[in-house]
């Protein structure tokens, strides 16, 4: 019999008894009402599109801020901002740990001049900006709204998202730098301060995509992903905030695979667990607290550097998976990320293929299209069985922080990433263009390159902007931080006044460091 990739049975056929005992009432719903399974908004795509976003950032502030005005022209409604490896792990570009890694996987930003040179000339008011920034999410976010500020836009104009899901990084990528405790405190005081400042914002975009890239079949990303969002909204509860006040800014980054059955089933699946959750284990009463709002995001584990172009008819499929699953945003990989970072001509083409999805096909002209298939319902109810099992396994170890304590996670997912290799290897899993159907020779194909200068380039700004700053005032505004890091004090009040100041982001995760201790894995003991 065949499998789905989440090794669940997947029948030849599906029929009516498939779905004997099914109750549409209870599993499905009207659309935009509980448990949102047909999808987390009345009307969905009929009234207007998915924001289509476009994951860009690379070198300079200023490189990338040119990308993201291309973008905007081309008809991109939302920015996705891919930071470089040492903003991510909140280090200055001119930090011994930064050498060799400034401006490769995405942009450099260092301080407050920079948020001010990426964004330049762009309408913050209008476009809604989401930024792939874990551990130091704090950091950017302050900085996003001190440049909106100096544009004379208000912060309660602002709409975008932060990840800011740090809890995934133990489990699938690493850019973590505190410990977990400390890191869902940072978490929390994130929660509280945006209800306050910044209230159109999404504070945190839960993610099960970088585990899905680490290798976590469809049923391990939805349920370590809810597991972890669970953390969060205990974590934040226990800090005071009442669950209405913060779950409706709550969001989800999901991928979308080729195996577009599957996901389409997983999206419907992940909307009717959590709205369950919420509903019954919390005590939410908002129904928008109830809701599962999630970002896509296409798989860039199954873009091959052999015959690239195949990409684009994968991107394709993916991007329709997402739109169908019912997802409220998307970003469509390039076809040459598998190489490079992406040209400016398939980034276009990356947008191009969301445009078709949306304007060409006629799966906008109704609201969840596959509601009531035999096929569908009856893989939506095997995920959701299976999602909540290895949920229990992870409440059974004490949570999502004990269990990664444990290396849970992480273990199942190497462990499926292994399974899958040996079937790729062992042609068992067919890849286009890597396993069958090859050529001899791919067209030549000239990749993005980035300046290594770019890196001594940064290093002479952060020069001159701590020759140039009032350095009594960024001092005076890092010990508030760390004062307010050792009580109970919300830190990014103290610590928006230091990069106020001009106190660089380094200085900020620093400082933070010194009192909170950076987490050490569990095998590096």
């Amino acid at each position: 019999m065949a499998t789905t990739e989440s090794d669940l049975p997947f029948e030849a056929l599906y029929d009516a008894s498939a779905l004997a005992d099914f109750d549409a009432a209870t599993k499905l719903g009207a659309p935009g009402e509980y448990p949102f399974t047909r999808g987390v908004y009345p009307s969905m795509y009929t009234g207007r599109p998915w924001t289509m976003r476009q994951y860009a950032g690379f070198g300079t502030a200023k490189e990338s801020n040119e990308r993201y005005k291309e973008l905007v022209a081309n008809g991109t409604g939302g920015l996705s901002v891919a930071f470089d490896l040492p903003t991510q792990m909140g280090y200055d570009s001119d930090a011994p740990l930064a050498h060799g890694e400034v401006g490769k996987v995405g942009v450099a930003i260092d301080s407050l001049d920079d948020m001010n040179t990426l964004f330049d000339g762009l309408p913050l008011d209008e476009v809604s900006t989401s930024m792939t920034i874990n551990a130091p999410a704090s950091t950017l976010l302050l900085l996003y709204q001190l440049t909106a500020q100096q544009q004379g836009i208000a912060a309660d104009k602002l709409t975008g998202t932060i990840q800011n899901d740090v809890l995934k990084e133990y489990i699938a990528r690493g850019t973590y730098i505190y410990p977990p405790a400390e890191s869902l405190r940072l978490t929390s005081d994130v929660f509280a301060y945006c209800r306050n400042e910044i209230p159109k914002w999404n504070t945190i975009s839960i993610s099960g995509y970088h585990m899905a890239e680490a290798g976590a079949t469809p049923v391990q990303e939805v349920a370590f992903t809810l597991a972890n969002a669970k953390e969060y909204v205990r974590a934040a509860m226990r800090a005071g905030l009442a669950v209405d006040d913060f779950a409706p800014r709550l969001s989800f980054f999901f991928v979308a695979r080729t195996t577009l059955l599957e996901e389409v089933a997983k999206f419907r699946a992940a909307r009717r667990i959590w709205a369950r959750i919420m509903k019954e284990e919390f005590g939410a009463k908002n129904p928008k607290s109830l809701m599962l709002r999630f970002h896509t995001q296409t798989a860039g584990v199954q873009l091959t550097a052999q015959q690239p172009e195949v990409n684009l008819v994968r991107v394709a499929l993916q991007g329709l998976g997402a739109v169908l699953g019912g997802t409220q945003s998307l970003h469509t990989n390039s076809y040459d990320e598998a190489i490079a970072l992406p040209t400016a001509k398939a980034a276009r083409l990356a947008l191009r293929t969301q445009q078709v999805i949306a304007y060409e096909t006629d799966v906008t002209k109704t609201v969840d299209p596959f509601a009531g298939s035999y096929v569908i319902e009856s893989l939506t109810d095997d995920i959701e069985d299976a999602v909540t099992a290895l949920m229990q396994q992870v409440e059974d170890k004490g949570g999502a922080v004990k269990a990664i304590e444990e290396g849970f996670q992480k273990s199942e997912i190497e462990r499926s990433a292994y399974q899958i290799a040996l079937e790729i290897d062992g042609g068992e899993r067919t890849v286009v263009g890597q396993n069958r159907f090859t050529i001899d020779q791919d067209d030549k194909y000239e990749p993005l390159r980035v300046d290594p200068a770019i890196e001594a380039e940064q290093a002479v700004r952060l020069e001159k902007l701590r020759a140039g700053r009032d350095n009594a005032a960024v001092t005076k505004g890092l010990d508030a931080l760390r004062r307010a890091a050792e009580g109970t004090d919300n830190v990014l009040l103290p610590m928006r006044h230091a990069l106020a100041a001009r106190a660089t982001g380094g200085e900020v995760s620093k400082a933070l460091r010194e009192v909170w201790g950076m987490y050490v894995p569990r095998e590096q003991f």
